[in-house]
């Protein structure tokens, strides 16, 4: 199987040019994106940071978000995280909390330096996984003046406790991380990590709806990627171990900036952004700009591609009032 549209699962709008970029994390990681500029471009325009879903490539959704908000008027940046596509890192396929916040604020950086964008004027957008990285480097990186997410995970709190928090004890954390550790060690005599494997290409007629929603996206035409570890062989298995320690978005409601968070009302993965939320808002000064918006009987996937579930007119609205 191969992508649809020349390595993309979505059809380049007419009035939209991609040009593939590089640009450079605090790390030292050359990160890889598309740039999707108006064919009616003119100087100093906002622009959209954009990434996800968690194991997703550019070519998938984040590209086909950055794809329909440049149509609408808008500079964006779809990108490979550090360590997956075509971006760098020297170990594949792995995660992580602290690189893949900076990757985001790397994008910002990226973008503040191009001519035709007003570097006051730069947001950014996360996508399942990537929504709790935006969320967090909007706690950190007060450049970002709007942040949306959209079907957002928080992956250290779902690799700490597992779906639905089933899995939050101390006894199944330590029996994760005595799994781990031991992965670990394999594969340092190895020399290789083992990968966990991506969306099974055989799922059972009993597998809960959610992992079929997944393959419905990640192992259909609609959005297989070459490069998408969720579509092929996965994550490194040992890839979860920072995130199991490492709990973000804890100060999140000291974001001052606007944030807009939204989900599928019938998406299994709900409860992180409706919980993401209320910690948002709890405390914080700053109440005026901040919105969870529940999407009536949407799943997880349809915020990933389907055009008459993901309401593009309320983010445009949302990214005018804040960014211009």
């Amino acid at each position: 199987m191969k992508a649809k549209y020349n390595g993309y699962t979505f059809k380049l709008d007419e009035t939209v040019i991609r040009k593939k970029v590089k640009f450079h994390n605090r790390y030292g990681i050359d990160l890889v994106g598309d740039l999707y500029i108006p064919k009616d471009c003119t100087n100093k325009m906002p622009a959209i940071a954009i990434s996800g879903p968690f194991g997703a490539v550019k070519e998938q959704a984040s590209g086909l978000y950055a794809n329909e908000l440049a149509k609408r008027g808008f500079i964006t940046l779809a990108f490979d995280p550090s360590f997956t596509g075509e971006s760098g890192g020297s170990v594949r396929n792995v995660a992580s909390p602290d690189i893949n916040t900076e990757d985001f604020s790397a994008a910002v950086d990226f973008l503040s330096l191009q001519d035709n964008i007003d570097e006051n004027k730069i947001g950014i957008l996360g996508i399942c996984g990537w929504g709790g990285m935006a969320l967090n480097a909007a706690c950190i990186d007060n450049r970002i003046k709007a942040t949306v997410t959209s079907t957002m995970y928080d992956m250290t709190r779902i690799n700490a406790n597992g779906y639905f928090d089933l899995e939050n004890s101390e006894e199944a954390r330590y029996k994760l991380k005595e799994k781990l550790n031991q992965q670990r060690l394999e594969d340092y005599k190895n020399n290789d990590y083992k990968r966990a494997g991506g969306v099974s290409d055989n799922i059972p007629e009993d597998a809960p709806f959610f992992v079929k929603d997944y393959y419905n996206y990640y192992k259909t035409e609609r959005g297989y990627s070459e490069r998408s570890l969720n579509s092929n062989q996965g994550w490194n298995i040992t890839s979860s171990l920072s995130f199991i320690n490492m709990p973000i978005l804890h100060y999140s409601n000291e974001i001052r900036n606007a944030v807009l968070m939204i989900h599928g009302e019938k998406a299994h993965s709900c409860y992180f952004s409706k919980d993401a939320y209320k910690n948002m808002i709890k405390g914080n000064k700053y109440l005026d700009n901040k919105e969870l918006l529940i999407i009536p009987n949407a799943v997880h996937t349809d915020l990933y591609d389907n055009l008459k579930i993901i309401p593009f007119d309320k983010i445009v609205s949302f990214y005018n009032k804040y960014l211009f």
